[in-house]
């Protein structure tokens, strides 16, 4: 499989910043609608700067956008980003639910059909008393007598 190093690279500036809970929550709080650096800085307890960084972040990844508004910087959501996260971790699953279908079919194949063991079937009970015949000890039968 080829990787595309620079496409890897966008989904992982994409991953970290959807990693902390700070910015899943101002990109929550930016869907509703544009907000302010500071409108967004009002609302955690943490200083105005470690907010910028968090939008930094979430900016880098294309997860939001800034503009000015005068003296403002308004941040707005980019939900295209989170499609392109999507379609990641939809062809991740597509890619793993594949690889546990021919697993499983494999193990189908392979192994011959045999009854399950429930507590009163007799073939476990036949099973039991081969197990009895051996020197083995069983430690679910108790101590040796």
């Amino acid at each position: 499989m080829v990787v595309d190093e620079a496409a890897d690279g966008d989904l992982d500036r994409l991953f970290h910043a959807l990693s902390d809970p700070t910015r899943r929550d101002v990109l929550r709080r930016c869907s509703r609608g544009d907000l302010s650096v500071s409108q967004l800085a009002a609302e955690y307890p943490m200083s105005f700067a470690a907010v910028q960084k968090h939008v930094t972040v979430l900016e880098r990844a294309g997860l939001v956008s800034k503009r000015r508004r005068g003296r403002e910087q308004l941040v707005r959501a980019e939900p295209d980003a989170l499609a392109r996260a999507r379609r990641a971790l939809d062809e991740l699953e597509a890619l793993w639910r594949g690889r546990v279908e021919r697993m499983s079919s494999l193990l189908t194949q392979e192994s011959p059909a045999r009854e399950p063991l429930t507590r009163d079937s007799p073939a476990r009970e036949s099973r039991t008393r081969e197990h009895r015949n051996t020197d083995e000890h069983d430690p679910r039968e108790g101590p040796d007598t």
